[in-house]
């Protein structure tokens, strides 16, 4: 296998905002690979067939090129703007919802697990960065409110109610999961998760949206009991 130091980004162009993209994405794939801590400025920017200098004048050094590349990560796995465009979509609160989870379940076990992007998120889950926060203001809690609005609305409480906040934690925690598991182990230790053909993949879908529905439908039971 090559060195990664001579490997180069095909269609470089000279001018820079290709040559700002080339470099996000050389970065994508060397922080995947090796994490915030071990990659260098140098070496991503010889992968994107620049120099050392253009990390610090497109991105102000490294670190802010990591804080780009976490929050272009998490769009390329879901974008804000099809969240609201679902939640604002026709349909009642639990089709949503239904519709946010297949968006979701789709992206994890899809194309994406061999993209940099999942790499990316999983090692920042797993050994959280000072970008974090970043991520978190910029793309987790817009995103999470969403999530929270349509699962309130199903269980007609408020988007910050507490029993709100649990359904969401077990709705989510999945697809976190599927992030952090290297792909190989994972479907290893439960092979039933390995999306290998499409219809796997529906099955897994449609698996998530029945266990978060069922999951909704007992907790608004058992807050009807207790009021």
């Amino acid at each position: 296998m090559a060195k990664q130091s001579t490997r180069k980004l095909p269609g470089r162009r000279e001018d820079g905002a290709t040559t700002k993209a080339q470099i996000l994405e050389a970065a994508g794939e060397v922080f995947a690979e090796k994490g915030f801590d071990r990659a260098t400025g140098k070496e991503i920017a010889e992968l994107a067939g620049s120099n050392s200098a253009a990390v610090n004048y497109y991105y102000g050094g490294i670190d802010g090129l990591y804080g780009q590349v976490l929050l272009e990560a998490h769009r390329r796995l879901l974008t804000y703007e099809s969240l609201v465009t679902v939640a604002e979509g026709p349909g009642d609160p639990r089709e949503k919802l239904r519709s946010l989870i297949g968006l979701l379940a789709r992206a994890v076990t899809g194309s994406a697990r061999s993209s940099w992007a999942l790499g990316v998120l999983g090692r920042e889950i797993l050994s959280p960065s000072p970008a974090f926060y970043l991520l978190l203001d910029k793309e987790i809690l817009p995103k999470k409110l969403v999530v929270t609005t349509i699962v309130g609305e199903i269980l007609g409480l408020p988007h910050d109610d507490p029993a709100v906040t649990r359904c969401a934690l077990n709705i989510i925690s999945p697809f976190a999961m599927l992030v952090v598991g290297n792909k190989q182990i994972f479907t290893r230790v439960l092979p039933g998760l390995n999306p290998a053909e499409p219809q796997t993949q529906n099955e897994i879908v449609e698996h998530f949206q029945r266990f978060a529905m069922a999951g909704l439908e007992a907790t608004a039971s058992a807050l009807r009991s207790a009021h």
